[in-house]
């Protein structure tokens, strides 16, 4: 058995010992299948009404009971895990995607102007809110997803950023890139072949932590009315449906909001797990 292969079957097997990864992992993955199977079936379609059937409690014709228009929940409640899932794994993308670029750039350049203006507009960044960016963003072009994905994609640049940089600076001044340096390989190059991959753990763990965190804000854009619009069903907006029938009709508020809390709960612990596992110190202390 090759090196790689005896690492691969150490490390699931650390993973499935670990408990808080498993449960994560679980939580994660059953709302990621509800999510993908509402592309091709729900047990009714989330955005036809049905007024004769509105608000009924949980049965067995509908599991979450309906909603004020008559649409089925559990329904509502998969479509929108589609839309969550997908704004946030959107958004962190974007914030990957720009934002480990310019913290290894401004690694590589540190101390000088480029490093001082990358991590001075991060800050400038950091000082407006998701929700804030989205309500500036959205005054100008509308409410809608994809403004939502924009919003909370900018918010997440400074974050993989700062990250990037902190981690990059700490690696180079290792023997290792010194020998690189002096085999005559350039900072951009470094940057790709010696320190990307020894911070990607780092940036997985963060990754799914911000995953976590770009739900709640997709959420929180929509409870405001400036996530996804209808008909497609969003936790958020299911939430702000039922403010005012919490008294009348508590289960439209209680599906979605359970939703939303397993979900996040889920990444927060498989991000804690492999957090744990990319870590040996913590390992050992836990």
């Amino acid at each position: 058995m090759s090196t790689a292969a005896r690492t691969e079957r150490t490390f699931l097997r650390m993973a499935l010992g670990h408990p808080a990864f498993v449960i994560g992992f679980v939580l994660s993955a059953f709302f990621v299948v509800l999510a993908l199977l509402s592309f091709v079936w729900t047990p009714f379609d989330p955005t036809k009404l049905s007024i004769a059937t509105k608000l009924q409690t949980p049965s067995l014709s509908h599991w979450f009971g309906t909603d004020h228009f008559g649409r089925d929940m559990f329904s509502m409640i998969m479509v929108g895990a589609r839309v969550s899932i997908a704004v946030a794994f959107v958004a962190v993308g974007i914030g990957m995607i720009a934002g480990v670029p310019l913290g290894l750039y401004a690694a590589a350049r540190r101390g000088s102007l480029v490093d001082e203006i990358i991590m001075r507009g991060n800050d400038l960044v950091f000082a407006f809110p998701s929700l804030l960016l989205a309500i500036m963003i959205t005054a100008v072009f509308g409410p809608g997803a994809v403004n939502a994905i924009i919003a909370i994609g900018i918010f997440n640049v400074p974050v993989f950023a700062r990250l990037s940089r902190g981690a990059a600076l700490s690696l180079w001044t290792r023997d290792f890139i010194l020998a690189a340096r002096v085999a005559g390989k350039g900072a951009a190059r470094i940057s790709a072949e010696h320190i990307l991959p020894n911070i990607a753990n780092l940036l997985i763990v963060q990754g799914t932590i911000q995953f976590s965190l770009a739900i709640l804000a997709e959420a929180a854009l929509a409870y405001v009315g400036l996530g996804a619009q209808p008909p497609l069903p969003s936790w958020g907006r299911m939430l702000a449906d039922a403010q005012t029938l919490i008294s009348l009709a508590p289960h439209m508020a209680l599906f979605p909001g359970f939703a939303i809390i397993i979900t996040v709960l889920g990444l927060n612990l498989m991000g804690d797990g492999l957090r744990d596992l990319f870590d040996p110190k913590l390992r050992r202390e836990r």
